[in-house]
């Protein structure tokens, strides 16, 4: 059987007397899209937050390709591959779009330009820039060298995604990616998540738009009152059997659960 790309078995979080997560098991594996779905209070935040290293579990394991890790801060989620995307956009929008994409990465030129007086390659940048929106298909993104903050919504997200793609060497999680977004600008997004994929990226969706969560994803993690309720899939299940499953109003035993 395939080795999950990331794997949480177990996983447990509490604020003081609150169980944010109740030992929650997610797998997540090669070239696929995870959803990961419910009501406010299921706990989807808490977990995103254990898996991209901005919480530390009281409890619990997190593996990536079978090999167990401990987040301390997101720093080392990157280091693991993991890269996040999340619904406030951390873009800096007086950049462009190449300073974007190696904010935090930048690459200095080569000799003492770069080691002594700490210059930036900025051809090296815009060059590695378009090569990344062209190898993710993204035809919106035309000027590398614009800055973010004359795009639209949807070039913004682009832009956040092409830099998780570009660093996130395992996975991708994508957390509301088309909130606040028109009816064109999200089939943008939600086509560069399926070429996300393509890519061979493993992608972790966490959404509130059941049509999206349907038409992307290949398995659908449900989370209830800080457990998980179940893993279906949009060839198993429909639309109302998830709603129905988020709010107990139908229960799924574990041997009904597909991961």
């Amino acid at each position: 059987m395939t080795t999950p790309v990331l794997e949480a078995r177990g996983l447990v979080k509490l604020f003081g007397r609150v169980i944010a997560l109740d030992a929650v098991d997610l797998a997540l594996y090669p070239g696929e899209i995870l959803a990961v779905i419910g009501d406010n209070g299921a706990g989807k935040s808490t977990l995103i937050k254990c898996l991209s290293g901005v919480l530390v579990p009281d409890t619990g394991k997190i593996f990536v390709n079978g090999d167990e890790v401990r987040f301390r801060n997101p720093q080392d989620a990157r280091s693991a591959g993991i890269e996040t995307v999340h619904q406030v956009l951390a873009v800096a929008p007086a950049l462009d779009i190449a300073s974007n994409l190696f904010l935090g990465r930048e690459i200095r030129r080569k000799g003492p330009l770069g080691s002594l007086l700490r210059m930036l390659d900025s051809k090296e940048m815009r060059r590695r820039s378009a090569e990344q929106i062209k190898n993710l298909g993204i035809g919106t993104l035309q000027n590398i060298g614009q800055a973010v903050e004359t795009l639209s919504g949807g070039q913004r997200q682009a832009v956040a995604v092409a830099r998780a793609s570009a660093f996130g060497s395992h996975v991708v999680i994508l957390d509301e990616p088309t909130a606040a977004l028109g009816v064109r600008e999200t089939g943008q997004v939600l086509k560069l998540i399926r070429d996300l994929r393509d890519t061979g990226k493993a992608v972790i969706l966490i959404s509130h738009d059941m049509q999206n969560v349907f038409a992307l994803a290949d398995r659908i993690h449900v989370q209830r009152l800080g457990a998980r309720a179940a893993v279906i899939t949009p060839k198993t299940h429909t639309m109302e059997d998830a709603v129905a499953i988020m709010t107990g109003a139908r229960r799924m035993t574990t041997s009904h659960s597909t991961d």
